[in-house]
């Protein structure tokens, strides 16, 4: 006979999991409404834009600092810098300014303050804004810029992370993982100071005697002071804090691949260092265009680089900028190869752009060892449009999304670019016609498939549904129980998730 304590636990049981019934349910109906107002809107750009806006939206996982920052800030940053400006190249430089009233060729960029013309050149040639495909490609307009806005950021790293995170904020944003050179050249010259050993395991021993932790010390002296400066700008901790500073920023280190091999080698060490160091780090990815001479060159050694140290630093997580190329940009056997490489050789957990997986040997078999070790593509509609000019049907999204290989959309270089992650999701629904499920099902794989440290509040990816403590948590009230709180208290990236979560259901409640 069963006592009285054993029916009240079936009891609780019975009760738990009518809770968690009539919660999915809830859940469920909320977001049924929610797609259905934006099936009702999707042939209205200006409602579709304010919903998308409001829309939560996880995590941005592809995003360089200095690419994400607008023009109007770089000429005020650039200003308090004291920089010239050439008239004729629209770099900034440093040097002895012409007077603004002489109209020579190397005014103060202050100049543009009162002269409309410069002011324009200025946002023009450091973005894509009004950029002419007759007059030059978009590959070389938006790479030529960085050049020339490049020295506006020196001193100016922590508003570059305010902005970041202000704009996150605006887009309804929970996370981004910025790609940052956070040692300027130091890796770099201790890697040139050093040299070549083809030896990895004793180049890396060299590099760790030579100065490699002095580097790394003084990287995090420098982030404690960047991120000191952003708190600062937003006034977070005070009553005047912005939007902005619930967002959580971290750290890609970003290697500088069209570098000399020494240099490249040192900076790849010096990322893997810096995560095994700082919990802000949380990993690291190469960069500069994937088509210039050095990047296909040395892409078979970067990633031979990469998986010998990988062993020394197991715990280390890689996201590899691969195959932001295109028929024609490179040879046909430059098209092959690369984002396999990344995988099976340089341990990427993410690739960065995939626009040619097509041209990869065997695609489809690509694009089913992807699926099957859950490798995300962050994927970058703006910027491959503008860059490659690749968009509409040429761009695989559909078809990793066909072959079940995880996506998140992403906004690479916004400021650059002069978008936003609204304008991602704009984008994507127009495109390819895109649910409410399928955009809440990316917001959810970005964080999901982000570098952030801990167990995640799903018990199998987003598909499958809540870890237990909080599923009861989370269908019911939304606050959590103490089981949940403390799951919760010991994960950071079910933090961040939770808060995704709730945002989707007061954003949900709207409709």
């Amino acid at each position: 006979m069963r006592s009285l304590r054993t029916y009240a636990i079936v009891g609780w049981i019975c009760l738990a999991l009518a809770g968690i019934a009539t919660g999915q349910s809830a859940e469920v109906q909320r977001e049924e409404k929610t797609s259905k107002y934006m099936e009702s809107v999707r042939h209205q750009p200006g409602l579709l834009t304010a919903f998308l806006r409001q829309m939560p939206k996880g995590g941005d996982l592809h995003v360089h600092l200095s690419g994400a920052i607008y023009a109007e800030s770089f000429i005020d940053w650039a200003s308090e810098n004291a920089l010239c400006v050439d008239r004729t190249t629209s770099k900034l430089i440093r040097a002895a300014c012409d007077s603004c009233e002489s109209y020579n060729n190397k005014p103060s960029v202050r100049c543009a303050y009162q002269d409309h013309i410069l002011y324009d050149q200025l946002i023009d040639a450091w973005s894509m804004r009004n950029w002419h495909p007759a007059e030059e490609s978009g590959h070389d307009h938006f790479f030529a810029t960085f050049d020339k806005f490049g020295p506006a950021m020196q001193n100016h790293v922590g508003d570059a992370f305010a902005e970041v995170a202000a704009r996150a904020a605006s887009d309804h944003l929970q996370y981004v993982e910025v790609m940052h050179t956070a040692d300027g050249a130091a890796a770099a010259i201790l890697g040139t100071k050093t040299g070549w050993d083809d030896d990895f395991g004793k180049l890396r021993e060299k590099l760790l005697a030579g100065g490699m932790a002095e580097v790394v010390a003084s990287v995090r002296q420098q982030l404690d002071s960047d991120e000191a400066r952003k708190k600062e700008v937003l006034h977070c901790g005070t009553a005047q804090a912005a939007p902005g500073c619930p967002v959580t920023l971290h750290y890609l280190y970003q290697v500088l691949r069209g570098l000399p091999r020494e240099q490249v080698f040192a900076q790849i060490l010096l990322g893997f260092e810096l995560t095994k160091a700082d919990p802000r780090f949380v990993g690291f990815n190469l960069v500069m265009p994937e088509d210039y001479y050095v990047p296909m060159h040395d892409f078979d050694l970067h990633m031979r680089i990469i998986e010998v140290l990988h062993k020394f630093y197991p715990a280390t997580h890689v996201s590899l900028h691969a195959d932001e190329l295109w028929t024609g940009l490179v040879p046909p056997e430059g098209l092959r190869f690369h984002i396999r490489e990344s995988i099976e050789r340089g341990g990427a957990e993410r690739i960065g752009h995939g626009v040619a997986v097509m041209s990869e040997d065997d695609p489809i078999g690509l694009l089913q060892e992807m699926a099957k070790k859950n490798v995300l593509v962050e994927i970058c509609l703006t910027s491959n449009d503008v860059i490659l000019g690749v968009s509409g049907d040429r761009h695989p999204l559909p078809i990793y999304m066909k072959y079940g290989v995880p996506v998140a959309l992403a906004t690479d270089d916004l400021g650059v670019s002069r978008s936003d992650m609204t304008h991602e999701y704009l984008r994507a629904v127009e495109t390819y016609g895109l649910s409410y499920g399928e955009l809440k099902w990316m917001a959810r794989a970005s964080l999901e498939h982000s570098f952030i440290a801990g167990d995640s509040i799903w018990s199998d990816g987003p598909r499958e549904g809540y870890v237990p403590p909080c599923e009861i948590s989370f269908r019911g009230s939304g606050i959590p129980n103490s089981a949940c709180k403390a799951a919760l208290e010991h994960s950071e990236r079910a933090r961040v998730q939770w808060q995704l979560e709730k945002a989707f259901a007061e954003f949900e409640k709207k409709f």
